[in-house]
């Protein structure tokens, strides 16, 4: 069978905040990983409008597509013309989960939720000439997925193509969080057996992996085990973690040792009531400051996340967290206007109070504002968001972030770091343009690396990590 599986294009790349390099750092794992459960005889064919130009002048018999909620229209487009042209179209992804009956008008069969039970199922189904509308996933299991097809990949088109994802989901419900719509119907959190998951490290080349996770430290007896058995592999890798998971216990200190060196943090915000809100409470009675020393202590460089436009936000808010941020040395940041996605209790929230402005999608990309505002007015939200970005990423808050560190190498690494990854987007744009991005990664691998063998370990708390 002919089977085209395509990342449609974010409707970002149209926007004047594209930055081309951000979309060019990770292949589509997702639909690598559906790919493995097709037939070895199958031919597949795995774009990602991000990084080519799609070639729709094709006749392949099945299309399947991973719908996010900014390329939905694009993705609607895109499974149309196949559907027109004779070809079996599948929808799927977070949006899709979130709006079955939006997507089902544009597809033959949709699936809901993660696909490792049901798309298997599907193909099956197929096969046989009786596929189902609806597939929904019941089985929370990845014990036994097969090995991810990487040989579907373009690796030179991708700054970071050794991109793994050893778990599922998230143990927390914040409530403007996607997740939760996606994992509806079961666990919401599980991992793969750690010999599965060391196998797969060991297939990806160099040095560097970045974990997709949403949690990679959301489970203390499978993260320390991982970490005991990545030590010794020469990895230097970035994941994700919560301010609880990184203050109690010793499983940062595992982290560090086995090769994590960049670590992106949901602070999300400054203030208290907007977390109990939000019911963000892994961050509630946690003192920030002391995660990001103990991470520098162990020479992990900080990716803070921050929403703004929370119902307690005014017109403070983007100077104090920007100055926080710089005081206490980010190494980078990623700012979001407040979005209420579909399937999220903040949507719900927000539909019933009559809050939403519209439900154009394209819009719903955390750099708009598509709600009605409390404290602050929309233009005030939307010129403070914009503001926040241009003055964390100047060069004299770039230098004043990296001189907090203690140690010149630190200082060094952090001032590199944050400037190359903002400050250089003509190279970036000539290197994906001439497609030489992927040589860039022995740089990062060598920001990435330890610079002091001799650190000072971080205060333990006698708590055991449960995230």
């Amino acid at each position: 069978m002919k089977i085209k599986m395509i990342l449609p294009a974010l409707t970002e790349a149209k926007s004047p905040y594209w930055r081309p390099i951000k979309y060019s750092l990770f292949p589509p794992l997702g639909l690598a990983t559906l790919a493995a459960y097709c037939s070895p005889d199958d031919e597949i064919d795995l774009q990602d409008e991000h990084v080519q130009e799609l070639n729709i002048d094709d006749n392949p018999q099945l299309v399947v597509i991973q719908v996010y909620i900014t390329n939905a229209y694009r993705s609607y487009a895109l499974a149309d013309h196949y559907r027109k042209n004779g070809a079996y179209v599948c929808l799927g992804g977070l949006h899709v989960s979130s709006l079955p009956e939006e997507a089902m008008a544009h597809a033959d069969t949709i699936f809901i939720g993660p696909g490792e039970d049901i798309f298997p199922q599907f193909l099956d189904d197929l096969r046989k000439k009786d596929p189902k509308k609806v597939y929904i996933n019941s089985k929370r299991n990845i014990d036994d997925i097969p090995p991810i097809r990487r040989d579907l990949i373009k690796r030179n088109l991708y700054l970071v193509p050794n991109s793994i994802v050893v778990s599922r989901g998230c143990p927390h419900h914040c409530d403007f969080c996607y997740k939760d719509a996606f994992f509806e119907r079961g666990k919401s959190f599980y991992t793969q057996r750690v010999d599965a998951a060391l196998k797969e490290i060991d297939r990806l080349p160099g040095r560097h992996l970045y974990f997709l996770d949403d949690h990679l430290l959301g489970n203390y007896k499978f993260a320390s085990a991982l970490f005991e058995g990545m030590k010794g592999m020469n990895r230097v890798f970035q994941g994700a973690s919560t301010i609880d998971a990184i203050l109690r216990g010793d499983l940062i200190e595992k982290a560090a040792d086995a090769g994590l060196r960049s670590v992106f943090v949901g602070f999300e915000t400054l203030s208290s009531s907007n977390l109990s809100q939000s019911n963000k409470k892994q961050n509630l009675g946690r003192n920030y400051e002391d995660a990001i020393q103990r991470l520098h202590a162990l020479g992990i460089m900080i990716n803070g996340s921050f929403v703004f436009g929370l119902d307690d936000d005014d017109t403070n808010v983007f100077k104090k967290t920007v100055d926080w941020a710089v005081e206490n040395a980010l190494t980078t940041c990623t700012y979001h206007i407040l979005t209420p996605y579909p399937g999220t209790r903040l949507f719900q929230t927000m539909e019933k109070d009559n809050r939403l402005l519209h439900r154009n999608w394209d819009l719903y990309d955390t750099r708009h504002v598509v709600y009605k505002t409390k404290a602050l007015s929309a233009a005030e939200l939307k010129r403070g968001y914009d503001w926040a970005y241009h003055s964390f990423y100047t060069w004299s808050n770039i230098w004043k972030g990296s001189w907090q560190h203690d140690k010149l190498k630190h200082v060094i690494k952090h001032f590199t770091y944050a400037g190359g990854w903002k400050k250089f987007e003509p190279l970036w744009n000539f290197m994906i343009k001439t497609r030489g991005l992927n040589k860039m990664l022995p740089l990062l691998e060598s920001i990435l690396s330890e610079v002091d063998s001799q650190r000072h370990s971080a205060q333990r708390s006698p708590f055991p990590a449960i995230a």
